[in-house]
């Protein structure tokens, strides 16, 4: 089975995240998505992150109608800053059954060469990218494992879903209604 892994911070979910998931299943030849939930991203901020265990139960209400959608909560039990590269180990002696690729954003493939060993990401799997505004292009664009996909792009960024809840703005149809009631029944990103 090929699964196709959208890591990310998920801080939090939203409906753009839920249309490239979904996107992604429906026009690849991707079997299935898991939602990883990243407890840190080494190259970002953790001082805006919510603890994972909240941002992991937000991505299981998002898609627990989807059978072909799964969040999984792998990263959470492995050693911390978490690598990408760490994690498709784990996952390739523990599945060996089924073949990985990369879900990601066209600015984080402008950045793979700020990851971990990212020449044997790009050397041992193939990286399903989507589009985002502003990204320029770079070598890695041609790579024969990078496939560009013609996902919608979502214009909708979790800072700004933050920042608009913390400002008491109603960000009710940028988020599935089940994240958007966990939300406000847990006071998240009010603070």
């Amino acid at each position: 089975m090929n699964i196709g892994l959208f890591f990310g911070s998920f801080n939090p979910i939203h409906i753009g995240h839920q249309i490239i998931a979904q996107y992604l299943l429906e026009f690849t030849e991707l079997d299935q998505i898991w939602i990883i939930v990243s407890p840190q991203n080494p190259l970002k901020d953790p001082d805006s992150l919510i603890h994972a265990y909240d941002r992991l139960e937000m991505c299981k209400l998002a898609f627990e109608d989807q059978d072909a959608i799964q969040v999984k909560d792998i990263e959470l039990h492995l050693p911390q800053p978490s690598y990408t590269i760490d994690t498709l180990t784990y996952l390739k002696e523990k599945y060996t059954a089924h073949q990985f690729s990369l879900i990601m954003g066209e600015d984080n493939l402008l950045s793979l060469p700020k990851w971990k060993n990212y020449e044997l990401l790009l050397r041992d799997y193939h990286l399903y990218v989507y589009p985002r505004t502003g990204s320029a292009t770079s070598i890695l664009h041609t790579h024969p494992h990078v496939h560009l996909t013609a996902t919608p792009k979502m214009e909708i960024a979790a800072s700004f879903i933050r920042s608009a809840i913390k400002e008491g703005k109603s960000m009710q149809y940028f988020l599935d209604k089940k994240v958007f009631d966990f939300i406000q029944a847990k006071n998240l990103y009010k603070l």
